[in-house]
């Protein structure tokens, strides 16, 4: 069969679907992988086809007032509380402010009409059978209804966004009906009419006909959604390991490391790692370039690198602190690594007491960090048995997950059931583990 995955144009976005793409090719099926350009060279760097979609601001003449706009929108975003431990449920006008804001700003932007209508075009030319879409990306289910081809979401995070919007419909229903506005339904189903497709939308654009959960079951949110599982298997992009990694260091070892998000974050990094200096392990922390420069007076058991592939570091690590990123958190629990992580807004703090609840690590808002708060914590992590033992856990889960490999017969089936018959997968079709495994 024909496989089109659509990704965001950021490596993390693409990362978390190359192992399912290459089960998928060397099991025999075409594969295809469509990006907006920037991201061509990523993709052919792992070895697979590229589809270059183009995205345009089309006539917008106010780009400053836009980017105003779209950065103000990304903080209420961001910050919106998608852990929903404040002092009282989500109302409906605080979920229907967040949909007003998602779909013109973030997924209407992302997935405007010039980017669906060069991703249609190609998919009425190629006529894939599957197409699976990253969560940001639902201009695939967009192509995917336009062609009749089976579609399915691929998840390798909390799903915060649409455990939001089924709430979002939930409280939708107690509304007098022409209060009932739904920003997602109206721009999808304008967009869907607009290519002449007369099916009209329903809530698979948003969650898939079924969903592809690379995450832990335990570290899922309960959304009774048709799944699934697969193991994650840890892509770093081109790697080489360096001659140091080799060596014994001689006492715990720790990653520190904030991928691109370090001022997202928030934090001083060189002040955090000063704060490390009295521990008895080896800090190796990823910094790019500028920082690395700007670096002075590093305590002696700090070692500052550009990149070091994580599935190759973590193994030999007694602890990692990150900024939430999916694959950091991902290849830690492959390799039963205690995690701390930086609570910095949007799945973050989801993400991180959900493995406070789990006893797999420990979750610290942004804010609230300081070179003796991190200390206090990775002494924790490195020195408390109970910590690793919970690593332990999401490591067994992991691994009992089946691999890419395993579940192409999976959506094999699912595909020839599916395929030319857009509409809701019934909810016998699929369920989170070994019943998808039939």
């Amino acid at each position: 069969m024909k496989v089109l995955f659509t990704s965001l144009a950021h490596h993390t976005h693409y990362y978390p679907l190359v192992p399912l793409a290459w089960a998928l090719r060397t099991a025999g099926h075409e594969v295809r992988i469509a990006s907006q350009p920037e991201l061509t060279d990523v993709i052919t760097g792992t070895g697979l086809t590229a589809v270059p979609v183009e995205w345009s601001l089309g006539d917008i003449e106010d780009l400053g007032l836009l980017g105003r706009l779209h950065d103000e929108a990304s903080a209420h975003v961001q910050g919106f509380d998608y852990a929903a431990r404040g002092d009282h449920p989500w109302t409906w006008e605080e979920l229907l402010a967040l949909e007003n804001i998602m779909v013109p700003t973030l997924y209407g932007a992302l997935n405007n009409d010039t980017m669906v209508d060069a991703l249609v075009g190609f998919a009425r030319s190629w006529q894939p059978d599957l197409v699976v879409w990253e969560t940001f990306t639902l201009a695939g289910a967009v192509a995917a209804r336009v062609t009749g081809a089976a579609h399915c979401r691929l998840v390798s995070g909390p799903d915060i966004g649409v455990r939001a919007r089924k709430e979002f419909l939930r409280l939708a229903a107690g509304q007098e009906p022409e209060h009932r506005e739904d920003p997602t339904a109206e721009w999808l189903e304008r967009t869907l009419r607009r290519l002449g497709c007369d099916t009209g939308f329903d809530e698979d654009m948003v969650t898939g006909q079924w969903t592809v959960n690379t995450t832990p079951p335990s570290t899922q949110l309960a959304l009774g959604l048709p799944s699934v599982q697969v193991r994650h298997v840890a892509y770093n992009g081109p790697s080489v390991v360096p001659d140091w990694l080799r060596a014994d260091p001689g006492r715990s070892r720790v990653c520190v490391t904030l991928g691109s998000s370090a001022s997202d974050v928030g934090v001083d990094l060189t002040g955090l790692l000063a704060g490390l200096a009295d521990l008895d392990a080896e800090i190796v922390a990823t910094v790019d370039e500028e920082t690395r420069r700007a670096a002075r007076h590093l305590p002696d058991n700090v070692r500052l690198v550009d990149f070091v592939p994580l599935n190759d570091l973590l193994p030999t690590c007694a602890a990692v602190v990150h900024h939430g990123g999916v694959g950091t958190k991902a290849t830690a629990e492959l390799h039963a690594v205690p995690q701390l992580i930086l609570a910095f807004g949007w799945d973050t703090e989801v993400m991180g007491r959900g493995l406070e609840d789990i006893g797999a690590g420990i979750c610290v808002p942004s804010a609230d960090l300081s070179p003796d708060v991190l200390r206090k914590h990775v002494q924790r992590l490195i020195t408390e048995p109970s910590f690793a033992d919970g690593a332990r856990r999401l490591q067994e889960e992991l691994l009992a997950a089946p691999s890419p490999n395993e579940v192409v017969p999976v959506l094999e089936r699912l595909v020839a059931e599916h395929r030319g018959h857009p509409g809701p997968v019934p909810a016998q079709h699929g369920t989170s583990g070994s019943a998808d495994r039939r």
